[in-house]
């Protein structure tokens, strides 16, 4: 049976700190493949603005390109928004497959505010990525909300990288370098196609955060 590590966002951009989180998850469970999955819209978001769809796609495919564990799966991106993890992890679930859903440690008090989120739990196991220095997750709390999740849920620390791609576009407005906060691929992609030079009616940047 594969073990299939899921990392969904809207990479806009993709950074190292999206690539440090897949490979420790990686290593640590021994997945054999990581899918990343670019979301059109987060349903939780609707007042924010991404970049274009094919801008984040082909950045993820150049950030992941040198690690053959990791691949581009462009299925939320085909399907109609708003995006719903559920029907997602529905459209992935496999008897060949155990599904890993990576989330960052402060998603998990929003859990129940998501769609199914049991159907979410039953079809995957959920890993809670959480950085070093950062307090643990309430996993206590989601077992009592949902007793399906005893013994299906892992905690995975990983090294500590202050990057995030909100940061990512302030410092492109700015003027200010982003060298060793993204793969030069994806630098040399921003600065080809002119992203986010330009503020957003709402003033906080042609891409939202990601």
């Amino acid at each position: 049976m594969i073990r299939l590590g899921l990392l969904g966002g809207t990479f806009d951009p993709p950074h190292y700190g999206h690539l440090i989180a897949a490979q420790e998850v990686a290593w640590r469970l021994h997945l054999d493949r990581v899918l990343f999955l670019p979301a059109r819209q987060n349903p939780l978001k609707r007042g924010e603005r991404s970049s274009a769809a094919e801008d984040r796609c082909q950045m993820v495919a150049l950030a992941i390109d040198d690690d053959p564990r990791f691949a581009l799966s462009r299925l939320d991106l085909d399907r109609p928004p708003p995006s719903y993890s559920a029907d997602l992890l529905r459209a992935l679930a496999s008897p060949e497959s155990e599904l890993f859903f990576m989330v960052g440690a402060d998603i998990v008090p929003e859990l129940p505010k998501w769609r199914e989120p049991e159907e979410i739990l039953r079809l995957a196991r959920l890993v809670v990525v959480n950085r070093p220095g950062a307090p643990d997750p309430d996993l206590e709390g989601l077992v009592k909300s949902f007793p399906a999740t005893s013994g299906r849920v892992d905690c995975v620390r990983i090294p500590g990288v202050d990057v995030s791609s909100t940061e990512i576009r302030q410092r492109v407005r700015a003027g200010a370098p982003i060298r060793y906060l993204t793969p030069p691929a994806v630098e040399r992609y921003i600065a080809e196609k002119q992203l986010y030079l330009t503020a957003s009616p709402s003033g906080r940047g042609r891409a939202q955060r990601g």
